[in-house]
């Protein structure tokens, strides 16, 4: 959709419809208010008749308004007005895309922006999460599909502004939020690939296509399995070795800014299909293992949003992509591999191949000499039972770099929780045949997966981010698929070192 901010009078603006906004117990929002006043009570007459209370989501369109330069007002339910939150705000705009789509309109002016739960920066995050929420709400995969759902016919949406002062946060909430859901969007469609179309090989390419698109700033270049034995990255290449898909060790870098600046290194888990090696997986379930490469995605999708937005940073994004399969050379319980920082590594259960591709991906890491390194991965069962599908799980030791990644998760809505990453978990790791086993036992799973990658990480500002529960959502029904989390947090995080 294509998006421009918008000020002026209410009744004088032009299009389709305006969207308003109604709380619960018929309570009118300020633009609402202004709206039923130029039309002489029109939306209160609908309100009255019990045609809205003012639910969460809840939608009635009034046709034809007297004294207003629209065809329609969409009313939108707000929810408890006590309660009113982001996720709230997120779940109007949806609902408001949704049943313009329905009816048809084409160009809508939204006038929720202002009503946006926040002290500071309301403007501009509430065009933000606008255009961020209604492209979530567009968003349909086809790739894969023979025959492809009718366009929609939303296709121009204006963010309304009261104060002509609040043009240029509300011109930079576009543009952050385009940014921000285009890379979503592009996670996501990367996650919903199945395995047979998104290899190590297909998302190499994707990184030059989306280098060649985004010019000189942005640079790939695609390691094989040569270049990372010179490498000495044993560790990724015993995952690899089990599968006849070569594995890709893929760099992306992008240089928003002629200063000379320390880089952000993001490093994304790039398990392009997971059946658990030896350690098999259960049947049931096991095609969402397509869904391993999420935080790859996620890079991928973070990368992409930093060069949209035109971010004046120095980011460097690593993607270890490769397929955990079984054949005569795969993994086996109580192999020990050499990792490419030198350490040895006991595989107790090849089901925990994500921290192998990853420590050697810390390990290049280094050469950057980066302001922090964060990593992204669906790495662990016990994070989705620990913090369940709303929030990521967060470990780092160094306060401030996960206090800034708590912040942005608040501010962008994609949230994560903060866990211990205690010295007391280390010894779980102990084996007497390696530097370390790949897994601490039962207890603590989400902690100690953190815990083996920390010994990676030393000298190093770094912080872990477990998207096992939030990369995608579960299930054989509609709402199945990737999510593109943890783009937004990533995305916030950058807008902030810029």
């Amino acid at each position: 959709m294509d998006y421009q901010s918008k000020t002026g009078a209410l009744d004088k603006q032009r299009g389709n419809c305006l969207v308003v906004g109604v709380f619960e117990k018929r309570k009118l929002s300020t633009a609402a208010a202004d709206v039923d006043k130029a039309s002489g009570g029109a939306l209160k007459a609908v309100i009255q008749a019990g045609g809205m209370d003012g639910r969460t989501g809840q939608t009635r369109i009034v046709y034809q308004p007297e004294g207003l330069g629209v065809r329609q007002v969409l009313m939108v339910g707000l929810g408890e007005k006590k309660k009113w939150n982001v996720n709230a705000f997120r779940e109007a705009i949806t609902a408001a895309v949704n049943s313009m789509n329905d009816a048809g309109v084409r160009d809508a002016v939204f006038a929720l922006a202002p009503e946006f739960p926040a002290a500071d920066d309301s403007i501009y995050l509430g065009v933000r999460h606008t255009v961020e929420a209604a492209e979530a709400a567009a968003y349909r995969f086809e790739e894969t599909k023979s025959k492809k759902a009718p366009a929609q016919p939303l296709k121009k949406v204006s963010c309304w502004y009261p104060e002509r002062g609040d043009k240029a946060a509300a011109d930079r909430g576009i543009r952050h939020g385009h940014g921000i859901a285009t890379g979503q969007q592009y996670a996501r469609e990367l996650g919903n690939l199945p395995a047979n179309v998104c290899t190590p090989t297909y998302l190499g390419q994707q990184a030059k296509k989306m280098a060649r698109t985004h010019g000189k700033k942005l640079t790939a270049k695609v390691l094989n399995e040569t270049d990372m034995k010179r490498l000495k990255m044993g560790s990724l290449l015993s995952v690899a070795k089990g599968s006849d898909e070569p594995a890709k060790f893929i760099v992306m870098e992008y240089k928003g800014t002629t200063r000379k600046r320390r880089p952000h290194v993001l490093v994304g888990k790039g398990l392009t299909f997971d059946t658990g090696g030896i350690s098999l997986k259960p049947a049931p379930g096991m095609d969402e293992m397509k869904f391993d490469m999420c935080g790859g995605a996620g890079v991928f999708g973070a990368v992409k949003a930093a060069a949209e937005m035109e971010l004046p940073i120095h980011l460097v994004g690593l993607v270890p992509a490769t397929e955990n399969h079984i054949n005569g050379k795969a993994n086996k319980p109580g192999d020990v591999v050499t990792s490419m920082s030198g350490q040895t590594v006991e595989i107790l259960n090849t089901d925990a191949e994500g921290r192998l591709i990853l420590n050697d991906a810390l390990t290049y890491a280094r050469r950057y000499d980066p302001a922090a390194v964060i990593d992204i991965a669906t790495l662990t069962g016990a994070c989705v039972i620990a913090l369940g599908k709303h929030a990521s799980g967060l470990m780092s030791k160094h306060d401030d770099l996960a206090e800034e990644l708590l912040a942005a998760g608040e501010t962008s809505h994609d949230r994560a929780w903060r866990l211990p990453l205690w010295d007391d978990y280390q010894s779980q790791l102990d084996t007497n045949f390696a530097d370390m086993a790949n897994v601490g036992g039962k207890e603590a799973g989400t902690i100690t997966a953190g815990c083996f990658l920390s010994r990676y990480t030393e000298g190093m500002r770094w912080a872990h981010v477990d998207v096992a529960g939030t990369a995608w959502i579960s299930g054989g029904g509609p709402q199945k698929g990737a999510t593109g989390r943890p783009v937004p947090l990533l995305s916030q995080y950058l807008i902030n070192q810029a």
